[in-house]
């Protein structure tokens, strides 16, 4: 049997993401229809989703564009708010929930991609800490607009106001949807598991084809070796601004699906330990590593309501900070690089690959 090219190989690689996460749904989806799952796990599908989007996101800009954004929180509040304000604006021209969210859904991620071309245009010129440090003021500046932005809507259209609720002059019959440090409080919610699955498989569509495309290998190419890259005519900052938009795109559309999900939810919770938690998604799953982003997003989503069922929640911190260090240990020793290494090597040769010189085979 020929050896697999490196095209096939990659097929392979992300037919088993996809099988991975389709397989997820649809196991859940039959023990949530035989009453097998947990009331905690049921609540905590649309949020994994939404964080798993989040994850593969971040590794966008973390992993394959080599740069270091700790401001995603920023682009997840602006499609979450943007995303409620529209879908409680259109509950009477648009009845059906889930038209309804899917359009949502959209503005959400538009307006935070247009966020991320605002940020991204100036900031990527930066490089490492300095990147890092201006993308986190801009989470916390978002943070703060959304904490004194009020908006209302009635019959003649949306009503702005940074002082407080009475400055909306609503007219009769008219209602508050953001208030302030309060955030929403009314909310409709439209979200479903169903479209959390959808949602991650649109990011996971993306993010793969993105990058096995000819604009994946040119960030790449950045992100190895900057100068030599730009030395045969790539444009660091298109291509990097490409990747960074895309990212903040999709966790505009993954805000919009969290934020759907709760009746209530204030702009405290995306603060700096929101970016800080999404990168140790990216983190422990492994930099640049697609599944594994997945795989660490949902585990350490649900892991605080494991903890909780043994009483140690309020110790998630510090397991998260456990689990962190045993993965760099294990990751950084030779001896379990050797030994993933040679397990990933003995499912990369075919058992009936002819044998070399003197009949040794490859086994």
């Amino acid at each position: 049997m020929k050896k697999l090219t490196p095209g096939r190989k990659r097929l392979i690689n992300n037919s088993i993401t996809y099988g991975i996460v389709i397989a997820a749904f649809v196991i859940l989806q039959l023990c949530s229809a035989g009453d097998m799952l947990s009331s905690s796990l049921e609540g905590q599908l649309i949020p994994i989703c939404a964080y798993i989007v989040m994850a593969l996101s971040l590794n966008l800009v973390v992993g394959i564009s080599g740069e270091l954004s700790l401001g995603h929180a920023g682009f997840m509040s602006v499609g979450a708010f943007s995303g409620v304000v529209t879908a409680m604006s259109l509950q009477e021209a648009i009845p059906n929930a889930g038209l309804r969210l899917a359009v949502a859904m959209v503005v959400g991620a538009v307006l935070a991609g247009v966020a991320g071309v605002i940020v991204g245009v100036p900031v990527l010129r930066l490089r490492g800490d300095y990147l890092a440090i201006v993308t986190l003021a801009f989470g916390e500046i978002i943070r703060n607009i959304f904490n004194v932005l009020y908006v209302g809507v009635d019959k003649n259209g949306l009503h702005f106001s940074l002082e407080n609720e009475a400055a909306l002059n609503l007219a009769e019959g008219g209602k508050a949807i953001l208030k302030g440090p309060m955030g929403f409080t009314t909310n409709v919610k439209l979200a479903s598991f169903t479209a959390g699955f959808v949602l991650v498989l649109i990011a996971l569509t993306v993010v793969l084809n993105l990058v096995n495309s000819r604009s994946g290998r040119a960030i790449m190419a950045l992100r190895d070796n900057r100068i030599a890259a730009e030395s045969v005519g790539i444009g660091a900052t298109k291509y990097k601004l490409m990747a960074f938009v895309t990212s903040a795109v999709m966790a505009g559309a993954a805000g919009v699906l969290y934020a759907m999900n709760f009746s209530s939810v204030a702009p405290k919770k995306f603060d700096f330990n929101t970016s800080i938690l999404v990168l140790v998604f990216v983190v422990l799953g492994g930099i640049g590593n697609i599944r594994g982003s997945i795989i660490a997003a949902a585990f350490l989503t649900y892991l605080p309501e494991l903890l909780r069922a043994f009483d140690l929640d309020e110790y998630r911190m510090l397991v998260y900070a456990i689990v962190l260090i045993l993965v760099m240990i294990a990751t950084n020793n030779p001896v379990m690089r050797g030994f993933f290494s040679g397990i990933k090597e003995k499912f990369r040769k075919s058992p009936e690959e002819p044998a070399e010189k003197g009949g040794v085979s490859h086994e």
